[in-house]
């Protein structure tokens, strides 16, 4: 599974896989407990291949800083997201050094590391770009 079908529902704890379009939004399915849920256009969703998270030079794309943590260790889970504040700002600083600290709070270091570790506890680590992949559907080299 590509990261296009992973979603953050605001107020919702964990992540979820798009399953299917409604009338009035979408169902999603819950990573933590394998529960469907209706989904309306009201809430605050977010798809994970579309965060980003910021640096001082630019925005890095979330999927990056997981390929990053994933290289990092060896495709296993990371540290927990419930250590102490000063244990994960150090950890994120080693994944990624040029982090902007005013604009990056722990409470989304918190949520990239347990977004990591449910990702790898389900298996996914795909953290391509599918722009890349469609790119390469359409664009075939000649010979």
């Amino acid at each position: 599974m590509k990261l296009d079908k992973v979603l953050s529902i605001s107020g919702k704890p964990g992540l979820f896989e798009l399953k299917a379009q409604t009338r009035g939004g979408f169902l999603a399915e819950s990573f933590i407990d394998g529960k469907k849920i209706p989904v309306s256009m009201k809430n605050n969703v977010s798809i994970l291949s579309e965060i980003a998270i910021y640096t001082y030079t630019e925005e890095i794309p979330l999927r990056n800083v997981f390929q990053k943590i994933f290289d990092k260790e060896e495709g296993k889970q990371s540290i927990d997201h419930k250590s102490s504040k000063k244990e994960l700002t150090d950890y994120f600083s080693e994944i990624l050094p040029e982090y902007d600290e005013d604009r990056v709070y722990p409470s989304d270091i918190k949520k990239v590391i347990q977004w990591y570790n449910l990702l790898i506890s389900k298996e996914i680590t795909d953290f391509s770009d599918p722009k890349d992949e469609e790119e390469t559907l359409e664009d075939p080299k000649e010979n």
